[in-house]
């Protein structure tokens, strides 16, 4: 009962028949085609500068060579910590060029997440912005990194904006110190331009290109090791599964360059179809807004938040979206609700399509499944994508379940990853050969498949919040709080948010000695941002005397989240308006 979407071409991969035809290069060399037919097309708008196509395979062969002058080699690890902004896009295309390996993290990530993404990838070389100097000076001491690369953003700005920014935003960073163990971009850059050796790697397809981090199925957080292969096959895919795009459409890129969904979606299928990409580099839903008018964006692609946030904007309000060929929903459950209020708000402005929801997971770059152009049934994700299969599962097993029944969802396809980085175990409990011959990938989600294969997403299996399109692991962050000094026990839990979908609340039980103070609760928040990235940072702790327990005596973290609505409805119930 595994479904596959057909579509006419046939091609032969190994003992494999894919039905689409698949670039067989390197990330970079896809890239470097769409270059070639499009030269004067402008790759990437960034903050009012536009950068051609042929001016972006220049600087790319630049960061190459400056990085072969600074010793990385092919499958070395490279970490970019970075927002969306030029020196990312061209950083990431250069490590790939070289058949180095692109660590891409989280620049709000904190300083002992950074100082593990960096050890646990073995990383040469990192490059950040300036503002985040000072988390990478705090574990210098800890992390075997041979060169740290800073730049700014007015590195990619014009002379004006330059200018502008040192004024504004620039004069809020805190100052390099002079002795700083760093090389500064522009140098980097010059060092490259000098630089006479080979530095284009030949490399194959199935080569690992890119390390993202997820929390895998067990909480416990993973290096997910993708190859070329798996970026060139969603790149086909989403291209198969919407014929409307064409090169030079625009792609508002607002999804983190860090997330597989912001760097396999927005960033490069648009750059290896010789689409164009609005960088954005920090989100507010203001700017959010603006942008997709002031560019005439073509396609958009976010997380249920995003739009949840775009409904309520005013500077909207008579704004034409007619330019909009493709609006992309992912990263978390687009309820029935707000699809039904964004379609109309869409059509209400112009817009002639509708939200199309995917459903998809790191492990797999992205999404593996969109709801089809004009077929849409309520509350599905859609159906998989060409070449991708899906199948239900008795939960613990290789079983399938008849159509209609819940089960976990599984994924075989093109896109699916190569294994967990140095983690051999979790990666042979993720993919699993059965015994149609297949590997599957196990998502530790449930759902349902109808007889149409359209897919039901229902829960996770494990516990796992998700906050702004973020997947947040409550047992790694009760690890970190019951790692302080004050702390005796914690449970962490989601709670529903209009804006978020779900914010992060803890629950504490402190020691013998501790008072649940005003002064401790700063004391802890204080010891979390040292250890918990931003997005994920509880925004209210609570000292209880005691936390629930279940009959076997774990924490009944369930008893505290219906608390919580509980509060919630009440809450609502004593503001509603009283009719006589």
């Amino acid at each position: 009962m595994a479904i596959e979407v057909k579509t006419p071409w046939l091609n032969n991969y190994g003992d494999v028949r894919f039905h689409i035809p698949y670039f067989q290069g390197s990330m970079w060399e896809n890239v470097m085609d769409a270059a070639h037919k499009y030269p004067d097309y402008i790759a990437f708008d960034f903050m009012g500068k536009k950068t051609t196509y042929r001016d972006f395979e220049k600087q790319v062969n630049d960061c190459a060579k400056a990085l072969c002058a600074q010793g990385v080699k092919p499958g070395q690890r490279v970490t970019i910590c970075m927002p969306n902004c030029p020196q990312t896009v061209v950083m990431f295309y250069a490590v790939n060029a070289i058949g180095a390996i692109a660590n891409m993290i989280h620049p709000l990530s904190s300083e002992k997440e950074i100082e593990f993404y960096i050890n646990h990838s073995k990383s040469v070389l990192a490059l950040t912005v300036d503002m985040f100097y000072s988390k990478f000076e705090a574990i210098k001491d800890d992390i075997k990194l041979d060169t740290l690369v800073i730049t700014s953003i007015k590195d990619a700005l014009s002379v004006p904006m330059k200018l502008g920014y040192s004024l504004t935003e620039g004069r809020k960073i805190a100052k390099l110190p002079k002795d700083a163990p760093i090389v500064k971009w522009n140098d980097f850059i010059k060092k490259g331009k000098s630089y006479t050796g080979k530095y284009i790697a030949k490399v194959n397809k199935d080569d690992p290109a890119v390390i993202l981090y997820s929390g895998g199925t067990t909480g416990t957080t993973k290096g997910i090791l993708l190859s070329h292969f798996n970026f060139s096959a969603l790149t086909a895919q989403l291209f198969e599964t919407n014929p409307m795009a064409q090169a030079g459409d625009k792609m508002l890129a607002v999804m983190p360059m860090f997330h597989g969904f912001g760097l396999g979606v927005t960033i490069h299928a648009m750059l290896a179809n010789g689409g164009r990409c609005i960088l954005v580099p920090r989100f507010t839903p203001e700017t959010y807004a603006k942008d997709i008018v002031k560019h005439r964006c073509n396609f958009i692609a976010g997380v249920p938040t995003l739009y949840e946030a775009l409904l309520r904007q005013p500077s909207m309000d008579g704004a034409d979206l007619s330019c909009l060929k493709g609006v992309f929903s992912g990263g978390d459950s687009l309820s029935v609700e707000l699809k039904k209020r964004f379609d109309k708000w869409l059509a209400d402005h112009g817009a002639t399509i509708k939200v199309r929801e995917g459903y998809g997971t790191t492990e797999c770059v992205t999404a593996s499944c969109l709801t089809p152009m004009h077929l849409y049934k309520e509350g599905s994700i859609g159906q998989p994508f060409p070449d991708t299969y899906y199948k239900i599962v008795d939960v613990g097993t290789n079983i399938e379940v008849p159509y209609g029944q819940e089960g976990e969802i599984c994924i075989s396809g093109p896109s699916v990853m190569l294994g967990y980085l140095d983690q051999p175990e979790e990666t042979a409990n993720t993919l699993r050969k059965h015994g149609d011959g297949r590997i599957w990938l196990h998502t530790g989600d449930l759902g349902i498949m109808d007889e149409e294969g359209f897919i039901y997403f229902k829960q996770r299996i494990k516990r796992m919040i998700i906050t702004s399109g973020y997947n947040v692991y409550p047992s790694q962050l009760e690890n970190i709080l019951d790692g302080f000094e004050s702390v005796q026990m914690s449970c962490v839990i989601g709670v529903p948010d209009p804006y978020k979908m779900q914010k992060i609340k803890a629950f504490v039980t402190l020691k013998a000695g501790y008072e649940p103070t005003e002064e401790t609760k700063q004391s802890i928040l204080a010891y979390c941002k040292k250890h918990i990235a931003k997005y994920a940072m509880p925004y209210d702790i609570e000292f209880r005397d005691s936390l629930p327990k279940t009959l076997v005596g774990k924490v009944a973290y369930r008893v505290l989240e219906e608390e919580e609505l509980k509060k919630i409805a009440e809450s609502e119930k004593a503001d509603s308006p009283v009719t006589v």
